[in-house]
């Protein structure tokens, strides 16, 4: 094989890996990229601090949005931990969390505002009736269920553990997951906070 044929066969053999690449991972995400995967952020809720809450008072900056609840031995504090280190990281301070409690029963606004606080004061509480809530999971494709009570009335709620970013017009940008790194998650805020 002549070196010019050698070379025009790498040539076209990197050009073809490129465009596979971009194929594969083009979003450009470091995390999930779900640009259009997901409809519109939109909500109608009580907020922490009892007055109601909308995707309105959220438009003009992107919003992350976290399903948990109050009582949540670990998936919820880590989740919340880790966001507020991104958030600081990206030095998005026109950014807003919210996080909304599948357990209105035992989370009422006091509560979600005691909570929130502990972590950032970039994150507001926010619930609502149960079939509320079963309404606004189904559209963003997650899940909530309640255990069976102890003998002392405790239970636990199984929930999706991902947080769903919305840029400032509210369209979905990105999924954040457990495995995603505060590094990562970090440099995708910025750019969606970016435009």
């Amino acid at each position: 094989m002549t070196n010019a044929k050698s070379r025009w066969i790498n040539a076209v053999f990197v050009s073809l890996l490129a465009v596979l690449l971009s194929a594969c991972g083009g979003s450009g995400y470091q995390t999930k990229g779900i640009e259009g995967l997901l409809p519109a952020l939109e909500f109608s809720l009580t907020s922490e601090t009892g007055q109601p809450i909308t995707q309105a008072d959220l438009r003009g900056s992107p919003t992350v949005v976290f399903f948990g609840f109050t009582n949540c031995p670990d998936v919820c504090p880590t989740a919340m931990a880790r966001i507020a280190a991104a958030v600081d990281a990206a030095q998005a301070n026109d950014l807003n969390v919210l996080f909304v409690s599948v357990d209105p029963a035992r989370d009422n606004p006091a509560r979600l505002m005691r909570y929130t606080n502990f972590f950032s004061d970039r994150v507001t509480g926010a619930t609502a009736s149960v079939e509320t809530l079963k309404e606004m999971t189904k559209r963003y494709r997650a899940t909530f269920g309640y255990d069976e009570p102890n003998e002392f009335g405790d239970y636990n709620v199984s929930h999706s553990s991902a947080m769903y970013v919305f840029d400032a017009a509210g369209q979905a940008r990105a999924l954040f997951r457990p495995s995603d790194s505060v590094a990562a998650m970090a440099s995708d805020l910025r750019r969606i906070n970016q435009g």
